[in-house]
This record gives structure tokens, sequence and C-alpha cells, in this order.
């Protein structure tokens, strides 16, 4: 029996390339789209463009004063992403700031065929860093009263799940704890779904798929991350406001954010609009394929988003420093773990213990050709933004690239 959906403005919500949220000029299309390509090779000369903090400190001019970070830790991040590309990435921009000074760096390049330098301030696929966008939504709306954490979604969005499924609160979704199974997709998250980059999916399929396979678990009782619990909170955002997820996001998060360069598809636009540095996926037959123009539509509210990496910065200062969520609503549900055993995931956080006293809060995202990282402690002492353009973008091991970024700017 085909799911129902009760929804409102659902016609306007669907017409998503009307709510692009970032003005952006032309079109980078780029060459050889679509085509293998050959193994990246380190150039004899590395491309390696580093600019440190002297101009401004942080994103906003704050925190992070007007010093670099200490040698150690400069000439580390210079190390990380020295002698790109390679089989590991083929670019890589890197953003650090704190109380104990910033660093700004890329390496790599644009693209293969023309070997040009990667662009600092490129436009990539930001992929689930786009839950913590949508977390923020929902937490205004709870704080604002149109949305109660502890309602049922089938009251909110009746019809969406059949009666053999428990009530499953809003904050359930937040948290990875609903219990629902995977939704439908476009292809293995490896990049076997290359040869269906150009189809659509929407929402609402991916919502009945996973409807129609049953619960994985009862609510709450374990934590299981997926997209599918922030791919019914986008629905639910657009019930409750009446208003497309894409208009909601930016009127509510990235313009108070000053997240200018951030944008979303409009539904399934494939391409990056405005300069971008394009993304190369290795397929599991051994393929070099540029990744660049994919059809996001089966990610939507938990990871279609486009940005930069001053604009994710922008994001972990407004957000953390309570300019998106209230306070008390964001120490409560964002920086505290659920109560279920072996919970990491908060509302649209992670919580990592490194060991050296310090906790960091993060939220990685990866989509084909793009893997990228915010990450910060509480008192914003110390920030990391990537992006890097990993050759396997969705691998379950963390890219060689990326691990030594990480290393680099928290000190491991």
């Amino acid at each position: 029996m085909p799911v129902r959906l009760h929804l409102r403005a659902r016609t306007r919500a669907r017409a998503r390339t009307a709510c692009a949220v970032a003005v952006v000029l032309g079109l980078t299309a780029g060459p050889l789209a679509g085509t293998a390509l050959a193994t990246p090779s380190s150039p004899s000369s590395p491309t390696l463009t580093v600019r440190e903090s002297a101009e401004r400190g942080s994103a906003e001019g704050e925190s992070a004063g007007r010093h670099t970070v200490d040698p150690r830790t400069e000439r580390a991040l210079r190390a990380a992403v020295r002698g790109l590309p390679d089989d590991d990435a083929t670019a890589a921009l890197v953003r650090v700031s704190g109380t104990d000074g910033s660093w700004r760096g890329s390496a790599g390049v644009r693209d293969l065929p023309s070997g040009r330098a990667a662009l600092e301030d490129g436009r990539f696929r930001a992929g689930s860093t786009t839950k913590v966008v949508t977390a923020a939504v929902v937490l205004q709306l709870a704080a604002e009263g149109g949305v109660d954490l502890d309602g049922h979604v089938q009251t909110y969005l009746p019809g969406l799940l059949p009666e053999a499924f428990e009530p499953i609160t809003v904050r359930q979704l937040l948290t990875f704890t609903s219990g629902l199974k995977p939704g439908s997709s476009l292809g293995d998250v490896a990049g076997e779904g290359y040869e269906r980059r150009y189809e659509t999916l929407t929402p609402e399929e991916v919502v009945a798929a996973s409807a129609a396979r049953g619960p994985a678990a009862r609510p709450g009782e374990r934590q299981q991350y997926g997209n599918i619990d922030y791919t019914v909170l986008g629905l639910l955002i657009e019930e409750v406001t009446g208003d497309s997820y894409e208009h909601q996001a930016a009127v509510r998060v990235l313009r108070p954010a000053g997240m200018r360069h951030t944008s979303f598809p409009g539904g399934p636009d494939p391409r990056i609009h405005g300069p971008h540095n394009r993304g190369y996926q290795r397929l599991a037959d051994g393929r070099l394929v540029d990744a660049t123009e994919w059809n996001m539509s089966d990610r939507w509210a938990a990871g279609d988003m486009i940005s930069t990496t001053a604009d994710l910065e922008r994001l972990l200062h407004a957000l953390f420093r309570g300019r998106l969520v209230p306070r008390p609503l964001l120490e409560k549900e964002m920086f505290t773990l659920p109560d279920v055993p072996g919970a990491t995931m908060s509302a649209g956080l992670q919580r990592f213990d490194p060991g050296d006293g310090r906790i960091l809060w993060l939220k990685s995202g990866a989509r084909p050709g793009y893997s990228t990282v915010v990450a910060a402690t509480r008192d914003l002492s110390r920030t990391l933004v990537y992006s890097v353009d990993a050759t396997d973008a969705k691998s379950e091991d963390m890219n060689p690239v990326a691990e030594r970024i990480v290393r680099a700017a928290f000190g491991g």
C-alpha cells in the first residue's frame, strides 16, 4: 500500500530551484566531466598556498586574534597538505582558528586536466555537515513553540509511517535513535551510483522505502547513524512552516551566520554553481572519474549543502556562541548525548574525546569526490574546517590526507 503524505504546500516546497540560498553567478562546467581520468601523480613542484591570519584572526575577526598558530602546528599543517595531488586526494582546503592563532592553507589542483592551482575559497559538496544546519532549524522551531521535541513524528506527519511503527519523537530523529531503517538511494555509498548520478530521487520516495521496510529497532533503544532521520526532519520542517526546507535553512541559519557562499542544489540540479575545485572518485573497477556533477536529491536535508571552508567556520562560531540556537537548548540538545548505550551523536554533532583533556564536537560529511569536517572545542579555543577532494570520499577508513590534517590541527 503506498504511503500517504499529508503535507501542506508540497507543490511550493518541491519547486526547489526557486529557493537558492546564495546568489551565484555563472556556471563552471569543467572539462571531461563524466569520463575516466588517469591516476593523479604528484607534481614535481607541489602547489601549496598558505595564508596566515595576519589579516583577520577568524571568520569574523574574533577569538583567534591577529597571530598565527605556533610554529610546530604550522609546520605540521604545511606538511599535511604538501604533495597534492596524489592517489588519495587532488586538493585540500584548510582553516584552523582559535585563541592561540589561526592558519589558512590550500594545496593541490582545481582540476586534473589543467593542473591549475586549487581555489582556496572554492565551493564544495559539504555532505552530512548539512545535518548541523537541519538540527539548528528544528531547535529554533522548538524554541519558538512550533515544534515539541517530545512530540511524535506521526502527529506532525500523519500517514508518513504505517501503524506498525511505534511513536517516534522529534528528539529521537535528531539523535539518530528513531529505529528507522535506511531509505532508498541512487547507488552504493562508495561511488558506485556513478552511472545514475543524473537521476532524481525525492525525499518522499526515500522515506516511503524506509517505511515499507519496517522498523529496525524500537524508538530510543539504540543509536544508529544514517540519513533517514534527517530526511524526515526536512519534511517536518516543511510541514510545520508551510515553507521549503531550503528557505527556512537560509533565513534561520545561513543568513544569520553570514554564510553568503552556501547554497542548496535546488532539487535535481547536479552542478556546483560558482567557483569550485572539481572532485574525483575512484570506483571499484579502478577507474578515477570526475564526480563533480552529481544529483544529490536523495540526500537533501541530510547532506546536499554546498559551502566553503570560510562559511563553515562562520557556522561553527555562530552556533557555538548561541547565535543560532538559544543557549539552554543548545547545551541540552547539541552538547549533550542521549541516554542510549554507546551513543556518540547529539542533535547534529558528534562528541569525540582524543584523550588529551579536550573534548571535540564535530561533524563530518562526504560525497563522491569531497570529504569535509567541521570540529571545535566547546570554547572555540581551537576550530578546524577542511574540505579534502578525496578520491575515496565514502571509504570506511579515514582518508590519509584528512587524517594528517586532523592530527596537525589538534596536535595528535
